[in-house]
């Protein structure tokens, strides 16, 4: 059994968004040793890696715990992780489509500003008058 920082170290989530994860139900509570220190065994540190896993590649809470849910039946609903998954590419490319639009308008505001001879800083002007899209 591992202490909260050795677990820590091997999922390489935290020792605050462990508790995170245990507050939201996406770890049961784990073990606690006679002072009351939370004790991790090694399916707890493989489930912490597989949740990490799932937060680097943007799922939200509410999904990893479907995934969650899939995996540890045992009989893992394929159709249901694809739909999740489906899911989660179209948020991630609706997000990389507001990134390149961040970046037009970034690119945009400095060339104006390379071109400009005048004291006043036209990427401020821009910040200070433009809407944000």
């Amino acid at each position: 059994m591992l202490g909260i920082g050795e677990a820590a170290r091997r999922s390489g989530v935290n020792i605050e968004t462990i508790r995170y994860y245990e507050r939201r139900g996406l770890i049961a509570p784990p073990e606690r040793s006679d002072s009351g220190r939370r004790r991790f065994s090694g399916d707890d540190v493989a489930r912490l890696r597989f949740v990490r896993r799932c937060r680097d590649l943007g799922f939200p809470i509410e999904d990893i715990a479907v995934l969650l849910k899939a995996a540890g039946t045992g009989d893992c609903e394929c159709a249901q992780v694809q739909a999740v998954s489906e899911r989660q590419l179209v948020t991630m490319r609706e997000r990389i489509a507001e990134l390149r639009e961040m970046e037009a308008t970034l690119v945009s505001m400095l060339e104006s500003c390379r071109s400009n001879g005048a004291d006043a800083c036209p990427v401020m002007d821009r910040m200070l008058r433009d809407p944000v899209n």
